[in-house]
This record gives structure tokens, sequence and C-alpha cells, in this order.
């Protein structure tokens, strides 16, 4: 009997740690402080939760990897990850969004934020988590000013499979540091799947 109740706490031990651990979401560290870092303007924001599992399950996650050219796979992108959007106001006027995502890199996973305008136009870009020997590089201004300007539009034709396509805009971002080749294209690949994200979230109207 000892034998059975043991076996049967470890099942259930291990379904509640693949239920948790599963799902890895990406919220903003400090919100309060980031949200005013980027909109100085703002009075307030709020933060929403989505997941594709529960706004359109598997035929959702079927769009958004052929958008993104480009399959969901690892503790990052399984159907049920949680994903965190703060809209940013000035008083009751809504001035932009801020979206994270998180991506595995080389020497262990990406946080990817970026921020937009009302419009879906990217107004800026940081990492707020990387691991790299080229975190410098990576985070230097040279490199996050280079997705100023970018939109969905931008991305469309970009495939992370091949590392190629896009607009002019997009090839011409350089790489920062060309020993790192596999956290350049993981970014790359981070940008594009947070754009289609926050446009299934925002900008397509899907969720009103």
């Amino acid at each position: 009997m000892k034998k059975f109740l043991f076996a049967l706490f470890l099942i259930i031990a291990a379904g509640f740690y693949i239920q948790v651990f599963s799902a890895v979401g990406c919220d903003l560290n400090d919100p309060d402080r980031d949200v005013k870092r980027f909109f100085p303007q703002s009075t307030s924001y709020k933060t929403d939760y989505f997941s594709i599992s529960k706004l359109g399950g598997d035929e959702l996650l079927k769009e958004v990897e052929k958008r993104l050219d480009d399959k969901f796979q690892g503790l990052y992108e399984t159907i049920d990850v949680p994903y965190t959007l703060y809209t940013i106001f000035k008083d009751k006027e809504i001035i932009g969004y801020i979206h994270g995502i998180n991506q595995k890199g080389l020497y262990g996973g990406l946080q990817v934020f970026l921020v937009y305008d009302i419009k879906g136009t990217v107004k800026n870009f940081y990492y707020q988590k990387l691991t790299s020997k080229a975190a410098k590089e990576f985070r230097s201004e040279n490199f996050s000013k280079q997705f100023m300007e970018i939109t969905l539009n931008d991305f469309k034709n970009y495939s992370p499979k091949t590392a190629q396509g896009g607009s002019s805009k997009v090839l011409s971002i350089k790489n920062p540091n060309t020993d790192d080749n596999v956290d350049f294209q993981a970014t790359l690949r981070a940008v594009k799947k947070n754009l289609i994200l926050t446009d299934i979230f925002v900008f397509s109207k899907k969720i009103k």
C-alpha cells in the first residue's frame, strides 16, 4: 500500500511539475519603472494575459507557425504559454503597448521586449534577459536602434528557418558580434514572433 501511495504521489508531482514549468511567461521585472521609462507621459497602464490555447487552440497555433514560418518548440513555446500585454494610457487615451516574449538562445533564454505605438510600429527594443558573451554589444544603443520604426510588414517575408528575407529595414540589421550568430538569429526570430502575437492580441482586432 505504501509503495502504491508513493507511486501515486510521484505521478501527481510529475503532473504538477509539467503544468507549472511547461508554460514560461514573460513579465516586466518592474512595470511601474519600465512603463515610465518608455512612456514618460503615461498616467496609468493595464495588464492583460493571453494564451494561444485560450484564444484559438491548435488552429491558432497553426496560424502563428505559418506566419512565423517556423514551428513552436520547447518550454518557451508551448500552446499554453501565458503572454503579458501592457496597455499604456495618458488619462483615458491609449498611447502604446509593451509586450515581451521568451526565446531560446545559445547560452540560455532571451527575453525580448518591444514597445509599440498605437499603430503597431516599434518605438523601442530591449533585452530584459540576455545570456551571451556578446551581451554588451547586443545591449548597445547602436544595435537596438536598428529595430526602431519596424513593423510586422517588414518581417512578413523573413524566415527564421533560413535567416533570409524581409524588407530592406530587416536586411540592414547588422549583427553586433559575428561570433554569436545564434543569438542574433534568435533575436530576429523573437522580434517576428513578438510582432505576430501582438498583432493577434491587439492590432488585428481579434481581441475586443
